[in-house]
C-alpha cells in the first residue's frame, strides 16, 4: 500500500518519537486513517502509536476531539482553526504527547472558490510546545494523490515537532 520512501520515512519518524519518549496520536479527516495505517504498518510501532482517530463528519469532530460547533459553524471544518482543534482535540483524548491532524478536500467534488479541492490544513501539537499549523494547496490532482501528500506531509510536520 505505502512505497518504500515512504515506510522508511515512517519508520525514522518512530525511532525519534522513540528516542524522545513520545507516543503519537493521530486525528484524520481526509486521510481517513491512511496516517495512522502507515505508522502501524511499522513492526513495533505499538510502543509509539497510541491511538488514531478517524473524524469524517463534523459530528465525529465534536464528539471525539472537542471540536467547538461555532468553530464549525464560523469557519468550517477545513480550516486552520478546525486542524488546531482537531490536534488538540487528539492530544486531549490520549495519552500521547504528540498529535498530528489533517483536515481538507481531497476530491474530485466538495470543492469552491474559498477552499478548492487540493486544500488541506495540517497541525501538529506537543505537550509544552507550540502548536504549527500548515496550509497546503495540493491542487485537484486527484483524489489518492491528495491524501497521500497529505500523509508525506503529516509525516514531514510530525518529524519537525518531535526534533524541536
Amino acid at each position: 500500500m505505502f512505497d518504500d520512501k515512504l515506510l522508511e520515512s515512517a519508520t525514522r519518524l518512530l525511532q525519534a518519537a522513540r528516542g524522545g519518549g513520545l507516543r503519537i496520536a493521530t486525528a484524520e479527516s481526509c486521510t481517513g486513517g491512511l496516517i495512522a495505517a502507515l505508522l502501524t504498518e511499522i513492526p513495533g510501532s505499538s510502543d509509539v502509536v497510541e491511538r488514531g482517530f478517524v473524524t469524517y463528519s463534523n459530528d465525529a469532530k465534536m464528539e471525539l476531539l472537542g471540536v467547538p460547533r461555532v468553530t464549525l459553524d464560523s469557519v468550517g471544518a477545513v480550516s486552520r482553526e478546525t486542524a488546531l482543534a482537531m490536534a488538540s482535540g487528539a492530544l486531549a483524548h490520549s495519552h500521547a504527547q504528540i498529535a498530528v491532524a489533517v483536515t481538507g478536500v481531497a476530491g474530485p467534488g466538495g470543492g469552491s472558490a474559498d477552499k478548492p479541492v487540493g486544500l488541506v490544513h495540517l497541525a501538529v501539537v506537543r505537550t509544552g510546545r507550540k502548536s504549527v499549523h500548515r496550509e497546503m494547496r495540493y491542487g485537484d490532482i486527484g483524489r489518492a494523490k491528495v491524501r497521500m501528500a497529505t500523509v508525506r506531509t503529516a509525516l514531514e510536520m510530525l518529524r519537525e515537532r518531535i526534533d524541536s
